[in-house]
């Protein structure tokens, strides 16, 4: 009697064990929840967008894009996602309330935003008379325009760029464009360019050789 009891009990376990693991992935589609994965891209130049906000309306929980555009959370059936940019414009969609999958991946065109800024309107003299006496009388500040001129010369502005603690977004943005161009212009194969195997830079090395430029800094050194 004992020895019947005891087989119903583990028949029963194993029914529970073995029926435990479809049930899993029929939750994780009765739940409403997903992966919400995709890429950010540039409608008119198809480059990825960095460092782009991806949140959900009324919702506390989103993400933000990483440097190839890829972003990748955990969103619910029927959710309203909000992409936005500081340089783009925003852009919505809405997760289909109807997927059978508990994975979602898309791919997001944005459109560059444009800024206008407000109209200037140029006023005339009210007679020939005032223009000519302003215009004589006027005082132009010579320091202040030379100063302009100053900072707006290349190596003062390297200058002042060197000065800085950090970089703004839009330099973060433009370097951040530069190193992942770089880096895709040599991922076909190719290897990068190194002086080393350069023949016009072996060529430049033994006439400065023969030259005898580098026993002249020797001694110089001495």
């Amino acid at each position: 009697m004992c020895r019947k009891i005891l087989l119903i009990v583990l028949f029963s376990l194993c029914l529970n064990i073995f029926g435990q693991k479809p049930a899993t992935a029929q939750a994780k589609r009765d739940s409403g929840l997903i992966q919400f994965s995709g890429i950010l891209l540039s409608a008119d130049s198809i480059f990825p967008i960095p460092f782009a906000s991806v949140s959900v309306i009324r919702r506390p929980y989103g993400t933000y894009s990483n440097l190839e555009g890829y972003f990748s959370f955990v969103a619910r059936k029927g959710d309203t996602v909000v992409f936005s940019h500081v340089e783009f414009e925003k852009s919505y969609f809405v997760i289909p309330d109807t997927l059978s999958d508990y994975k979602y991946s898309i791919v997001k065109l944005m459109t560059q935003d444009t800024v206008y800024f407000p109209g200037v309107v140029i006023m005339p003299m009210p007679n020939r008379a005032t223009f000519d006496y302003l215009f004589v009388t006027k005082e132009i500040p010579n320091d202040d325009v030379q100063r302009a001129k100053n900072n707006l010369e290349r190596e003062e502005m390297k200058d002042q760029a060197y000065s800085l603690t950090g970089a703004d977004a839009s330099e973060a943005y433009k370097q951040i464009a530069r190193n992942y161009a770089a880096k895709s212009y040599y991922s076909g194969g190719q290897i990068p360019p190194m002086n080393i195997l350069n023949p016009f830079a072996w060529a430049q090395f033994f006439e400065a050789w023969k030259r005898g430029d580098f026993k002249r800094k020797t001694a110089t050194k001495r």
